[in-house]
């Protein structure tokens, strides 16, 4: 298996599993040499409903038999239904979709959106964010992806993660003010030709290192927004459909984006995302000859699995479920971190949960070689989780984020792993 790896696959992020799955369902993976392994990743953090879901199933099969694919300008009921479906679970002004595949998609959309709206260029993100690896993308993703690949997009700036456990302005303990937010839009002023579109910001930076926007971020800058006359835009790929504990994350703090976009959480393991705007900013941007396409851009089969996600979601009152279970996760992770000094912080919402190692807690010394140890050990116990990298020079942030399906037996059983996994690696590399 090495050997066809090596040779007939681009590796593409540092290399695979140690493993080939033969079967996923709900909450776990079965892997060709018998092993059963908790997935507490969901996939790509995609199987919000668990692997396999029957509703999923059984809509992909009912597309199979009707309708897979059309030409894009040719649409299917069920791209018209979930239209409609995201536009009534949204406040307004939200109401126009245009359903794509990916989230690096979904945020380039976006993007063009903001640019054609506004006749302006230059975008606003945050350090430690990902928002996709796609030409306008990437230079917005300022956790990794820049070196080697030559010029960014004109016009990116990044201004300071809300980063709460190591302030990047080393100016807050422990909790954010916002004036990282303040300097930040300070130098974008200063470093800007004039020509602002558009800020573009995830409620939780997930890969940055499961990063909490503190309350009322999300309303101070959209005000930042509304004083340059930019666009808000929000992605919710990780956030959105329940994983924090409400509906989509903006919620909570009592605003709604010019732009929001979907995916991941979407489609249930199906890949569907979708950008969703005002009829407004629609207008403006086909008067201006709004121009995007892709092959599989409103294709039915995905369509029809996001449908069956958001039936599931309501029918099993899983919004309320992961609010729940976040927590009952979050409270035996801090259970962990009263008997493990390496456990530095516990943070996230719902069920997107970090977990932060350092070497002592005191200076925060990243722990980056635990933080590698542990996540193979928990794999090898049965395990799956992952790290994140933050900005690239830590490796210390294990992510949590099963499927809002989880039970309080597997949290437990996972908990149970990362205990001992804990124990097992801090006294192997504590060892002369």
């Amino acid at each position: 298996m090495h050997d066809e790896r090596e040779r007939f696959l681009i590796r593409y992020a540092g290399g695979f599993a140690p493993f080939v799955v033969e079967k996923a369902e709900g909450a776990w993976l079965l892997t060709t040499d018998g092993q059963r392994i908790l997935d507490f990743t969901s996939g790509q953090i995609s199987s919000t409903l668990g692997h396999n879901h029957p509703r999923i199933v059984a809509a992909i099969e009912r597309s199979l038999r009707e309708v897979l694919h059309l030409n894009s300008w040719m649409l299917s009921e069920d791209v018209l239904e979930l239209a409609r479906r995201l536009a009534e679970l949204l406040p307004a002004p939200l109401e126009r979709s245009i359903l794509l595949n990916t989230g690096s998609e979904t945020n380039e959309v976006a993007l063009r959106l903001a640019k054609s709206f506004t006749g302006k260029f230059e975008v606003v993100g945050l350090t430690r964010s990902f928002h996709g690896l796609l030409a306008g993308t990437n230079s917005v993703t300022f956790s990794m992806g820049h070196q080697g690949y030559g010029p960014l997009m004109p016009g990116s700036f990044a201004i300071p993660a809300p980063y709460e456990y190591r302030c990047p302005i080393r100016h807050c303990v422990r909790s954010c003010d916002m004036t990282c937010l303040d300097v930040g839009f300070d130098l974008v002023d200063q470093a800007s030709v004039g020509s602002l579109a558009a800020m573009i910001v995830e409620p939780v930076l997930s890969t940055g290192g499961i990063i909490p926007l503190p309350a009322g971020y999300l309303r101070a800058a959209k005000q930042k927004c509304e004083e340059r006359d930019m666009l808000l835009i929000v992605d919710e790929a990780q956030t959105g459909f329940g994983r924090v504990g409400s509906m989509f994350a903006f919620e909570q703090d009592d605003v709604v984006p010019d732009i929001l976009t979907v995916s991941k959480t979407l489609g249930g393991g199906v890949p569907l995302g979708a950008t969703i705007t005002s009829a407004e900013i629609e207008q403006k941007a086909v008067d201006h000859d709004f121009l995007h396409l892709t092959t599989h851009v409103s294709d039915p089969m995905p369509a029809a699995a996001g449908l069956a996600v958001l039936d599931v979601l309501a029918e099993e009152n899983l919004v309320e479920r992961s609010r729940k279970m976040g927590g009952y996760l979050t409270e035996r992770l801090r259970g962990l971190q009263e008997i493990h000094p390496q456990i530095g912080d516990v943070r996230g919402r719902g069920l997107l949960v970090g977990l932060e190692l350092v070497a002592d807690r005191e200076t925060k010394e990243p722990a980056n070689e635990l933080g590698g140890a542990v996540t193979a050990e928990c794999l090898r116990l049965g395990l799956s989780m992952n790290i994140v990298k933050g900005d690239g020079s830590q490796r210390n942030c294990l992510r949590l984020a099963p499927p809002l399906t989880i039970t309080a037996e597997e949290i437990d059983f996972a908990v149970d792993i990362l205990d001992t996994a804990l124990r097992t690696c801090v006294a192997g590399l504590s060892e002369p």
